[in-house]
């Protein structure tokens, strides 16, 4: 039986952005303090960030080496964001970042140091998207892709990915968001090596590209397995 206190959780859907800097524990001490500072002015100057602030419509979650947004408002508010960001990064080389979309549910807690915090699956499985990513990657869950393939501006900014299994077992379908200004079409490092020879292919730019063979919609219980069993190894 729930106790009193489990009962008085209140989710709600969140809108989750994750953010990060790839290779941060990498650098020096005030390479790390540089980067942070100018990836905060980054995302604090985009006009999601400031338009769902003003409105109250904005949660926050650092994380050291980034963060996560959490923007009440609507789904598409936490990827014009991310582009946003993406295209301000243009300027900024030095800055190797990755993001990661995903709605679901969160909510708001106290933690040991009496700070506020969010939890949830929306939180938990944003995370788990943008940590498949390399530099320069916007990658957004099956459900946000979902959503947004029912719109043609963002139909052709989707490119399937396909399944991947993450920490503790949790599998999750990935896309990336990509086009001349904005995203990384490369497919992951992560989901390059699995089971079985590569297969060469040719990205939009006219590169040849060493890419794995995913599991894309559609793909059997037995492919998937298959597909698993590749990524463990």
């Amino acid at each position: 039986m729930p106790s009193e206190q489990s009962s008085d959780v209140k989710f709600e859907i969140g809108h989750v952005l994750f953010i990060d800097i790839v290779g941060y524990s990498k650098l020096l001490i005030n390479e790390q303090s540089d980067q942070i500072q100018t990836l905060r002015k980054i995302v604090r100057g985009a006009e999601q960030f400031r338009l769902a602030e003003a409105e109250g419509k904005l949660l926050r979650l650092p994380t050291g080496d980034g963060g996560a947004l959490v923007f009440r408002s609507n789904l598409e508010a936490p990827v014009l964001c991310a582009l946003e960001i993406s295209k301000a990064l243009k300027i900024h080389p030095e800055l190797h970042v990755r993001m990661g979309i995903h709605s679901g549910p969160v909510n708001e807690v106290t933690d040991l140091n009496e700070q506020a915090n969010i939890a949830g699956a929306g939180i938990n499985i944003a995370q788990r998207v943008m940590d498949c990513g390399d530099a320069g990657h916007i990658l957004v869950s099956k459900r946000v892709a979902d959503d947004l393939e029912q719109y043609a501006q963002w139909r052709s900014l989707l490119n399937d990915l396909g399944q991947v299994e993450v920490k503790h077992g949790v599998r999750v379908h990935i896309f990336t968001l990509y086009n001349k200004e904005i995203g990384n079409l490369e497919v992951p490092e992560k989901l390059r090596k699995v089971k079985g020879r590569p297969a060469q292919a040719v990205s939009e730019r006219g590169e040849e590209l060493w890419v794995a063979v995913l599991p894309f919609r559609g793909a059997s219980e037995a492919e998937m397995e298959s597909f698993a069993d590749g990524l463990r190894e």
